[in-house]
């Protein structure tokens, strides 16, 4: 009974990452179905649901039967929907093992928040007529965002990160822009803020937090991303083509997906054995981040002022 009360809680879970995703109220996906809000929010919560009005709610949220009830492959064309999905079962997982480029968001500073809607508001393109829904979108995003970062903190979850070198080589030369036609004072700027994320992350390393473990890559990685979500009963796999960081951030176009099956499961967990193996570590890692920002040119805060 438990297993069957799992499985209804997760399709609920999947039904609200959708219906934001929609940008949806609960009452607008009621008025669709023909039933009231509080039906809605009880699907949401777990209620068992006939196959009818799963079948309806696939219809209305533009997604499958399938889909909702995770069966092979859960896909996501909505960032905001896959972040609210990476969010649900962050919270059921023991461990998170990632490649996000340029840094996951769970282990970025409290002032890039900030920034990263700057970076995102930027990267508008001029084909969105309604720049306020749009903002509201990137507001939307980011809160879950910081949802997930603040239960990392509460819940003490095991991080893995991969962080690739010449993503970050790349991060500094450019900065975080949305767009490449900055005035060059701004760009300035825009470099010595991905610079301070990286001596954040010298920070992480060094201070060695309880549960978080980085690992910097030297070669070049895929461009889409990749998360395994380790919980008690299962692992599973999510592949994302949505970039937050560094420069050029995507959060419209592309397909994120996540699966349980075992084949895919078991290749990524094989890749990650092997990127750890050859992963520049704690102390190793320091010194080869201070190298890259060394080469990088940009001056801290402070030593450009006293320059």
């Amino acid at each position: 009974m438990t297993a069957m009360n799992n499985r209804f809680a997760e399709i609920g879970e999947r039904l609200r990452a959708y219906r934001i995703g929609r940008g949806l109220a609960a009452e607008q996906v009621a008025e669709r179905l023909g039933v009231s809000r509080a039906a809605v929010y009880r699907i949401e919560a777990g209620e068992i649901v006939k196959i009818e009005t799963l079948d309806r709610l696939a219809s209305v949220l533009e997604t499958s039967i399938g889909s909702l009830l995770g069966l092979g492959v859960e896909y996501y064309a909505s960032a905001i929907s896959y972040f609210e999905r990476m969010r649900q079962i962050e919270e059921k997982s023991e461990q998170v093992i990632a490649h996000f480029p340029p840094l996951s968001y769970l282990l970025t500073s409290d002032r890039y928040a900030g920034q990263l809607k700057q970076t995102l508001i930027e990267a508008v393109p001029s084909s969105i007529e309604d720049t306020k829904a749009y903002e509201a979108e990137i507001d939307a995003i980011i809160a879950v965002l910081e949802e997930r970062k603040q239960a990392r903190h509460r819940r003490h979850l095991s991080v893995v990160n991969f962080v690739n070198m010449p993503e970050i080589e790349r991060w500094l030369k450019l900065g975080l822009v949305g767009r490449f036609n900055l005035p060059p004072e701004e760009v300035v700027e825009r470099r010595l803020a991905a610079r301070t994320e990286i001596e954040h992350l010298i920070k992480l390393i060094e201070r060695e937090p309880m549960g978080v473990q980085i690992g910097l890559i030297e070669e070049p990685l895929p461009n889409i991303t990749f998360q395994l979500f380790r919980t008690t009963e299962r692992t599973l796999l999510g592949l994302s083509p949505f970039r937050l960081g560094g420069e050029l951030p995507n959060i419209r176009a592309g397909v994120a997906m996540l699966t349980a099956d075992e084949e895919p499961v078991r290749l990524y967990e094989q890749l990650v054995e092997d990127l750890w193996r050859r992963a520049h570590k704690g102390r190793e890692a320091v010194a080869q981040l201070r190298m890259i920002l060394e080469r990088s040119g940009i001056k801290p805060t402070g030593a450009r002022k006293a320059s």
